[in-house]
């Protein structure tokens, strides 16, 4: 069981990552659209979420990767 935990936190991480990437090339359009619903919309996005989920994901496959959730 712990090394499927192990496997996951890479599969977390890798999420992660995904997710940024996709965050950053479909919503980083948004800032040039030069609509104003889009930019405050791409804003929200780009600054306030997909920081706070990245490095939520992150963090959590970076301590089931090290063993912290062994128990």
């Amino acid at each position: 069981m712990n090394t499927i935990k192990k496997y996951l936190g890479i599969v977390w991480i890798a999420l992660a990552i995904a997710i940024a990437y996709y965050s950053i090339g479909i919503f980083g359009g948004k800032l040039t659209s030069g609509k104003q619903d889009d930019l405050v919309f791409g804003i929200i996005i780009l600054f306030i979420l997909t920081p706070l989920i990245v490095l939520g994901l992150a963090v959590f496959g970076y301590y089931a990767l090290v063993g912290e959730y062994d128990e």
